[in-house]
């Protein structure tokens, strides 16, 4: 991966910070999380995270005072002074507008930026966040012996850390972590930002004064940062989408990068790449092996899009596809490609491919009952057969069916061809058998029935 050309521009106080841009698109400003090098960020796990985020954006990052490409003989490292970082890359970039991801140790100075310029931030985004000390009491003693130790040997002090950062890590990423961290910043610096967060800040009282939309995600079991603080944020700010997630790792780029990477995208509304879809590998990916195939179909999408104009379209078309690509992600499904107005995908089992369908209807019907003026209908269509691959996708009669099924499904219904329901029986799944149906393309009848979903 290329690094993006770095230029600097002075703060109020004469500080020169390093800052740069790579992408197109609509800005989103990305702090650093705890230390940083601009050099360094586009390598291993990080340097894939930010290149998904540049496909999209026009990513922004710079390094904060004391680390990196920026001055490192500072005094002032406190949340005001590094907020002035903020500013003055945003000055020096001329951004009216723009959407501004604050990750973790930085989410005080995001969240103090976003309440003095409210004009300029779109939308607000936090990682890992907290808005006062985030050590308790009990943690106290431990915090203090750690702060003593990166500040007495950093190389040791930044080892130590690993084990609440990156809890499974092995000796190669280990190694690659470690180096980032040593030549990112000095131990007094980083022990100097980390006892600010731990003990010292509160920005608290400007949170709820955020009327921005804004996203908090938070994983569950994050050691570094305990989960109550994303939630605390998140029950402070009055427009807020709280997404929690699973997992111990304290970078976004670690663990599951793929549950951040699609939260930020849903948040921003963009397409997550269909390359970066989670796919697993079922039977699909066997050359002949049987697959149960599954459409869906937005009904009236092109009416809805004259009706309320391409960018609400958009949004309707991303909670379709939301709903659909996690009911595939949790029941094994592989999205084979997007059809404009739906998604075509294929499952090993046909009971996994039902109940996929199934979940599918039913989030729709929530979410539509969250939102009555603007539902979104859906049909679904599935088969089972031996469709022929060619590269990533699937052809033949068994595709075309399960197409032509979907396409006489009613908005809200789900129609599986008779092999389908022949491979669950006897498995609990509800079944009105609508007789022999004529379906375009195909010389004799089929019969279909219709799944229950709703009882």
């Amino acid at each position: 991966m290329t690094t993006p050309d770095i230029q600097f521009t002075n703060t109020a106080d004469g500080t020169t910070i390093a800052h740069a841009s790579t992408g197109n698109g609509n800005p989103l400003v990305m702090t650093p999380g705890w230390v940083s090098h601009l050099e360094l960020v586009w390598t291993g796990n990080a340097g894939a995270f930010n290149e998904r985020l540049a496909r999209s954006h026009r990513l922004i990052q710079f390094d904060g005072r004391g680390t990196g490409l920026s001055d490192r003989n500072v005094d002032d490292i406190s949340v005001e002074a590094r907020l002035g970082d903020l500013e003055a890359v945003v000055e020096q970039l001329n951004l009216d507008s723009f959407a501004l991801l604050g990750l973790s140790q930085w989410s005080p100075v995001a969240m103090l930026y976003a309440a003095r310029h409210p004009e300029k931030v779109s939308k607000l985004l936090l990682y890992a966040p907290f808005c006062s000390g985030f050590i308790g009491d009990k943690r106290d003693e431990l915090a203090q012996a750690l702060l003593g130790l990166i500040r007495a040997e950093w190389g040791v002090g930044a080892r130590t850390t690993m084990g609440f950062i990156h809890p499974d890590a092995d000796r190669e990423h280990q190694e690659v972590s470690l180096e980032f961290l040593r030549r990112s910043s000095s131990g007094d610096i980083a022990a100097r930002i980390l006892e600010e967060g731990m003990f010292q800040v509160d920005v608290c009282d400007v949170v709820p004064e955020l009327q921005m939309p804004s996203l908090v995600m938070h994983r569950r079991d994050d050691n570094a940062v305990r989960w109550e603080c994303g939630r605390q944020v998140a029950s402070l700010l009055p427009n807020v989408k709280f997404v929690p997630l699973q997992g111990d790792h304290h970078l976004p780029e670690d663990g599951d990068s793929e549950a951040v990477l699609r939260a930020i995208e849903d948040f921003l509304g963009v397409e997550a790449p269909s390359t970066d879809t989670p796919k697993a590998v079922p039977a699909a990916a066997y050359a002949d092996a049987p697959v149960t195939l599954l459409f869906t179909d937005i009904e009236g999408s092109t009416t809805l899009t004259e009706r309320l104009g391409d960018a609400k379209a958009q949004e309707l078309l991303r909670d379709h596809n939301r709903i659909v690509r996690q009911a595939l992600s949790a029941r094994g499904g592989s999205e084979i490609k997007h059809t404009g107005d739906g998604i075509m995908a294929s499952f090993p089992s046909a009971s996994g491919a039902l109940e996929a369908a199934i979940a599918m209807q039913r989030s729709l019907a929530k979410r539509n009952e969250e939102q009555p003026d603007e539902p979104i209908q859906v049909r679904i269509g599935l088969n089972s057969g031996e469709p022929v691959r060619d590269g990533d996708d699937l052809f033949g009669t068994s595709v075309q069916l399960a197409r032509r099924i979907c396409d006489k499904a009613a908005p809200g219904q789900i129609l599986a061809s008779n092999v389908v329901r022949e491979l669950v029986a006897g498995k609990g799944f509800l079944f009105a058998d609508l007789g022999e149906t004529a379906l375009r393309g195909f010389e004799d009848p089929i019969r279909v029935y219709e799944v229950r979903w709703s009882e």
